[in-house]
C-alpha cells in the first residue's frame, strides 16, 4: 500500500508585492495555519517516508512550520519542477518515487494540488470528498491510500481519500 499526503502551502503574502511570485513568504495567518497543521500532523502520527516540496518560499516556509511535527523526520527534497507543475506533472513525479518508499508528502500549489486531489478522490470518505470538491484552501491536507504495489501504478490503481483537513477545521 502507498500513502500520499498532499499539502497545499499556507496563506502567503499578497500577489501585488514587489517580490517575484516564487519569493513570496507566508503571511501572519499562513504562519499561524502552518503551526495549527503541525499540531494536527503530530497528533495524527503522520510520518511520510519522503517529503517533496516546491522550491517556492511559501512552500518552504509551510514545510518549515510542519516538519518538526512529522514523526520520521524525513529529509525534504526541494524541487523547482513542483513550482510550475500541473496535476499531471505531480503525478509523473510521484511515479518516479522508489517503490520501496511507502509514503510521500508533496507540498505544493494550486491549481495542481487541488486538481491532483480531485483526480485521486474517486472513492473514500464521503464527507471529506465533498469538502475537497468544494475547495482546497491554503494550508489544507488531503491524505490518500492506494493499493498500488508501486508508484508507477498509482494512476491505474487509484486511491482512496481518507482525510481532508483544513486549518479552519482545527480552530
Amino acid at each position: 500500500m502507498k500513502t500520499i499526503y498532499l499539502l497545499r502551502h499556507a496563506k502567503s503574502t499578497a500577489k501585488d508585492t514587489p517580490l517575484a511570485d516564487i519569493d513570496r513568504p507566508l503571511s501572519e495567518r499562513g504562519e499561524a495555519d502552518a503551526k495549527v497543521m503541525a499540531g494536527y500532523l503530530a497528533k495524527a502520527g503522520i510520518e511520510p517516508a519522503l517529503v517533496l516540496c516546491s522550491s517556492a518560499k511559501r512552500a518552504r516556509d509551510t514545510l518549515k512550520g510542519v516538519l518538526p511535527a512529522l514523526g520520521r523526520k524525513p529529509v525534504p527534497i526541494l524541487e523547482d519542477g513542483l513550482y510550475h507543475a500541473d496535476a499531471g506533472g505531480l503525478l509523473r513525479r510521484l511515479s518516479e518515487v522508489d517503490d520501496a518508499i511507502p509514503s510521500v508528502m508533496l507540498v505544493g500549489h494550486n491549481p495542481a494540488i487541488e486538481d491532483l486531489a480531485r483526480k485521486l478522490a474517486d472513492v473514500g470518505n464521503a464527507e471529506a470528498r465533498a469538502r475537497l470538491m468544494e475547495k482546497f484552501p491554503t494550508g489544507a491536507l488531503a491524505v490518500f491510500e492506494s493499493d498500488a504495489a508501486g508508484w508507477r501504478e498509482l494512476k491505474k490503481a487509484g486511491a482512496r481519500l481518507t482525510t481532508f483537513i483544513r486549518p479552519r477545521d482545527l480552530d
